[in-house]
């Protein structure tokens, strides 16, 4: 059975009608009254479910930030680079999840300069975010700090590239490439204190090399490839 469609709230109405407006008479003449109006709601409404008429541009900022904040409080040092990996993918797909909803909001930031602003205060938040799970996590290494801001810098700036991409439809197979960026973006930090320690165990034997390869290659043909 096919899941039902979620149906329109009032904020979904809101956002709507406010970028119909932008669209036809630019976001400076808009205001937050006529965008309650051609949503049919009141201006109290609308000051309820935002704070801005700003606000209506960036309306699931706060939530990404807590969701990402969520997964990286959940990783263990055996999983960190995966937590790092999935985190930023929870912006992605909500960018993609959205549609022709992101893409008329990239020309709507491009064209207004206070947005572009505030576009850029919020990727600034994202990277202090980051910067802040992976300080704790490579507190241990002598130059933890300055690899963890060098590192969250470069998950932002991956996921940007793959994003603005797809908004320009230079891809149609955004996730592949967000892939491909996250192991480039990660990988320049290997080793970084992200994965799981090492052990190295030494035992005397009399056996030849040839024996106990002999033994180990059977372990070696069942281990999984690392992705």
């Amino acid at each position: 059975m096919s899941e039902k469609p979620r149906s329109a709230t009032t904020k979904d109405r809101l956002v709507a009608a406010a970028y119909e407006l932008f669209e036809e008479r630019g976001f400076d003449a808009t205001t937050a009254e006529d965008i309650a109006r051609r949503a049919g709601v009141g201006r109290t409404t609308f000051f309820r479910a935002f704070g801005s008429k700003d606000d209506v541009i960036f309306p699931e900022h706060d939530l990404l930030l807590g969701r990402i904040d969520e997964r990286l409080a959940a990783a263990t040092p055996a999983t960190r680079a995966l937590a790092l990996s999935e985190a930023t993918r929870v912006v992605l797909r909500h960018y993609l999840d959205e549609g022709e909803l992101a893409r008329a909001r990239y020309r709507l930031v491009g064209s207004v300069p206070a947005l572009r602003a505030r576009e850029t205060g919020g990727i600034q938040q994202y990277q202090r975010l980051f910067a802040r799970w992976l300080r704790e996590w490579m507190s241990h290494l002598p130059d933890g700090h300055l690899r963890a801001d060098l590192l969250a810098a470069d998950l932002v700036t991956a996921h940007n590239y793959v994003l603005r991409r797809w908004l320009r439809d230079q891809t149609s197979d955004p996730e592949s490439e967000f892939d491909q960026a996250m192991r480039v973006a990660l990988e320049r930090y290997q080793p970084s204190g992200l994965e799981p320690s090492s052990t190295v165990v030494v035992l005397r034997t009399s056996a030849t090399p040839a024996a106990i390869q002999a033994q180990l290659q059977p372990l070696l043909d069942n281990e999984a490839p690392l992705s």
